[in-house]
């Protein structure tokens, strides 16, 4: 049982780890990015503002949106996939500034959130 579990789970992830973004709802750790990215290029090749509304995450297609709901205060904000990330061990999504703005982290740095994809 354990190996067809193994089976079906590797038939969700591409080679290239990216995975199929409907239905995807986790919780997690965001933290967020800012200045010190601003006006790089991110992964998909699109220069980073960090007062948009963009997130990086490891295994979501870029161009995936996601609504991010701080779960402290239940404030929640929609971003789109445009780079690869958390470089931090134990996070689930990097948010742009603009995005921890209104999820309201700024002070603190990072907020326990959950992720959803939207439906298209």
């Amino acid at each position: 049982m354990c190996a067809g579990a193994i089976v079906l789970l590797a038939g969700c992830a591409s080679q290239n780890g990216i995975i199929d973004p409907r239905g995807y709802d986790r919780d997690g750790v965001a933290s967020y990015y800012g200045a010190r990215h601003h006006g790089a290029r991110t992964a998909s090749g699109e220069r980073f503002d960090q007062h948009g509304l963009t997130a990086a995450h490891r295994q979501l297609p870029f161009g995936t949106r996601v609504v991010v709901t701080n779960l402290a205060n239940q404030r929640n904000v929609i971003v789109r996939i445009n780079d690869r990330g958390p470089q931090s061990r134990g996070r689930l999504i990097d948010v742009s500034k603009g995005a921890a703005e209104k999820l309201g982290m700024l002070r603190s740095g990072t907020a326990h959130v959950r992720v959803q994809t939207l439906q298209d």
